[in-house]
């Protein structure tokens, strides 16, 4: 029997799975990493850990010192995680416009939320902007290290190692790699892993259909949690992706349903986003090649949304 010694040794090392129903004739096979059964039920586990080792590492980060961060939920959640099993304070800023299962999970694990109110009660970009000034607000106080995910490129790194289990797991067989865009340092740290393998690997990126600004559109609202900031997240390097694909949300959702009920598999609505751009890209490369993404995280944090409530409830 294996020991781990901290829950931070169970992160990554996640389980790929061929989808079989919600794959239409003629496709490529899919195959998606189920990153939900990470510690928090997040990918965000790999990155939280990435950005705390490096800043302890280079002393940014120093025993006693607070941890800041704006954040949706799950990024939260897997800092929380990280801090509590490292002992430090995190003040987390997030908004009502996420799910509430997020902000519990958040609170669960020992984070202090302060939460910024969200004047639709969607995903806009001026509530992330809100956000972020609150963040930098609390990161001028003393003793405090903001992990400021969407300039901190150490995240970047915290998912090579998910890019080199796919590699494993497919027995060196991937034609593309398809993934949502948040801060993108998940799609470049897989894809860097992936294309060190295979130099012509396709990546593509997925965004918001209603904030489809990485493909020239406007900003707007949506409810595709941890992904569509409504502008250009500062990671963002065009020379790393091949193609972008806008999923809306309503279509999102109804594939994260079809995923849970068809597959057995529970995850989130950027979850459905990725798997709807890989079997759109899977149509163009055919049946002979196999396309690689993301399940990102557990359907467990989306429960009071509506993504899946049963029609008529009110949960």
């Amino acid at each position: 029997m294996d020991v781990s010694d901290t829950v931070l040794q169970t992160i990554g090392n996640t389980p790929l799975v061929r989808l079989r129903r919600v794959v239409p004739p003629g496709c490529a096979e899919i195959v998606v990493k189920v990153e939900g059964v990470n510690p928090t039920g997040s990918m965000k586990d790999r990155m939280a850990q990435a950005m705390i080792g490096r800043a302890e590492g280079d002393g940014r980060l120093k025993p006693g010192d607070t941890v800041v961060e704006y954040t949706g939920g799950s990024t939260g959640a897997a800092l929380a995680l990280v801090c509590a099993a490292k002992d430090y304070r995190l003040r987390i800023v997030s908004s009502d416009a996420f799910s509430e299962d997020k902000l519990i999970q958040m609170a669960a694990f020992g984070a202090e939320l302060t939460l910024i109110p969200s004047e639709t009660g969607l995903i806009t970009k001026k509530l992330i902007l809100d956000m972020i000034e609150k963040a930098r607000e609390f990161s001028g106080q003393p003793h405090t290290y903001w992990t400021d995910q969407l300039n901190n490129t150490d995240s970047i790194a915290g998912y090579h190692p998910m890019g080199e289990e796919i590699w494993d797991q497919t027995g060196g067989h991937a034609d593309a790699f398809v993934q949502s865009i948040g801060t993108t340092a998940s799609l470049r740290g897989a894809s860097t892993a992936l294309k060190r393998h295979h130099p012509g690997l396709r990546v593509v990126a997925v965004e918001p259909a209603e904030s489809a600004v990485l493909s020239g559109g406007s900003p707007g609202a949506h409810l595709i949690e941890g992904i569509g900031i409504g502008y250009t997240p500062p990671m963002w390097d065009p020379a790393v992706v091949d193609e972008i694909i806008p999923i809306a949300t309503a279509d999102a959702e109804e594939m994260a349903r079809r995923l849970a009920r068809e597959e057995g598999l529970f995850a989130g609505t950027s979850s459905g986003a990725n798997v709807l751009a890989a079997i759109q890209v899977g149509q163009r490369l055919g049946p002979t090649a196999r396309v690689a993404t993301l399940l990102v995280d557990s359907g467990l944090k989306y429960l009071s949304t509506s993504v899946y409530q049963r029609e008529g409830d009110h949960l």
